[in-house]
């Protein structure tokens, strides 16, 4: 294992000595020694950005406003993307230094970048996290986690090998303040004891074409599958449609908006419901397939249910003595004097950090755990992967939290894990 520090100090040795071995002049820009409290170069973080569509691009533009980084490199499979992000980075640096690669490995290769930013369709997000802790970067990496309940423990067991700062893109825990204060309302007793906890999350989508076409110039489609098993390429494959709602690249928004609401549950109440039920749809005809609508109920080991269902983002607990709702956007609570409440020093506070990316970036500084760790991911994931199974297994599903395994169901444990196209695996 490479260690942390160690790569830092040979980036840091080799500008010193590329900066020895030449007798001419060199020029020292302000920004080089550090200007108007900006660290010098050699302090900052330096960040590749793997993954720049849409919301790689908004992750990306966030991290670019900070002054403890520097983000350096940009990785997709899409050369216009490529071109477009270094465009944006090379802009808000006014320099043209920004890398571009069209595969991961090579970022992972390199000695000067310190942590990645993992922005790529859902399908990739585990199998290249799994990568870059072994090649001792550190990561943010957006949700969902990964397409199996065994993708999620790999990575996190890796993580615990190497040690290596890992955030996970649930926003809400920094930039949502709120969202932590309804976590302190449940945590700290002011509803009561908790009964109930109901979450919705917007429904997935249908359609899509399933007419086979060629591959576009500027895309390395067979880098895009990776993991994922062959499909023919069609013109919404590689759109957000087909990332988000093809089964084999994707669970649907049953995780990837799912993550929101249900990460904010396990922030309020950190253990996982036991019991699963219920039904959902999925699509017949089209290219998308993974679940559109779903009702899903059950509970956990303390006897609190658990109602999962499509619908407007929120979490909603429900105690003996009062109710509290939030999503990202606006919280509500019966009574409302709940929300005049004024958590006591000595009581449970949720929030740490309100700017996500700078949180993370902090704690690659200081080597600490940032506000949206890996074993909460990981658990909060679990649960839309077993709402998954008994949607499509159509039977309940009882979960043993100790040993992490479905209990007495051959068929839905194996629906764990998934295979990976070779060469990949965990």
């Amino acid at each position: 294992m490479a260690n942390k520090n160690s790569l830092k100090v040979t980036r840091r040795n080799f500008l010193a000595a590329s900066a020895s071995a030449f007798a001419i002049p060199y020029i020292i820009t302000s920004d080089t020694l550090g200007k108007g409290g900006k660290p010098a170069a050699s302090q900052r973080i330096t960040v590749a950005h793997i993954g720049i569509g849409g919301q790689g691009t908004l992750v990306m533009n966030g991290f670019l406003g900070l002054k403890d980084s520097q983000s350096i490199a940009v990785c997709d499979c899409f050369e216009d993307r490529r071109q477009g992000g270094a465009k944006i980075v090379d802009d808000k640096y006014t320099t043209t230094g920004c890398r571009q690669y069209s595969d991961f490995r090579d970022v992972l290769a390199s000695d000067d970048i310190d942590a990645v930013v993992i922005a790529t369709p859902d399908h990739w997000h585990v199998p290249i996290a799994i990568a870059a802790a072994k090649a001792g970067k550190d990561m943010y990496v957006e949700k969902p986690l990964g397409m199996s309940i065994e993708e999620n423990k790999a990575l996190r067991i890796v993580l615990a090998m190497y040690g290596n700062v890992f955030q996970y893109g649930t926003m809400q825990r920094s930039f949502s303040s709120h969202c932590a204060f309804a976590c302190d309302i449940v945590r700290n007793g002011y509803i009561g004891e908790l009964k109930e906890v109901h979450i919705t999350a917007p429904t997935g989508g249908s359609g899509g074409s399933t007419v086979p076409v060629d591959v576009p110039e500027g895309l390395d489609y067979e880098m895009w599958l990776g993991p994922a098993p062959f499909s023919p390429f069609t013109k919404d494959r590689c759109t957000p449609g087909g990332s988000y709602f093809c089964y084999d690249n994707s669970l649907g928004f049953i995780s990837g908006w799912g993550a929101h609401p249900l990460d904010i549950m396990h922030w309020g109440y950190p253990y996982i419901p036991v019991e699963y039920e219920g039904t959902g749809v999925i699509p017949k005809k089209g290219l998308y397939d993974t679940i559109t609508n779903w009702n899903i109920r059950g509970k956990f080991e303390s006897g609190v249910k658990f109602f999962f269902m499509d619908g407007p983002d929120m979490t909603t607990f429900i105690g003996n003595e009062g109710t509290i709702s939030v999503s990202r956007q606006q919280i509500t609570a019966n009574p409302k004097s709940l929300l005049r409440t004024v958590i006591k020093p000595d009581e449970i506070h949720h929030l740490k950090s309100r700017n996500h990316y700078a949180d993370f970036i902090g704690c690659v500084k200081t080597r600490s755990a940032p506000s949206s760790p890996i074993d909460s991911a990981v658990q909060s994931d679990f649960i839309s992967h077993l709402s998954d199974i008994t949607i499509r297994t159509g039977r309940r599903i009882k979960w043993d939290p100790q040993n992490e395994t479905i209990i007495g169901d051959e068929t839905a444990t194996r629906m764990m894990k998934r295979p990976m196209s070779n060469p990949w695996h965990l």
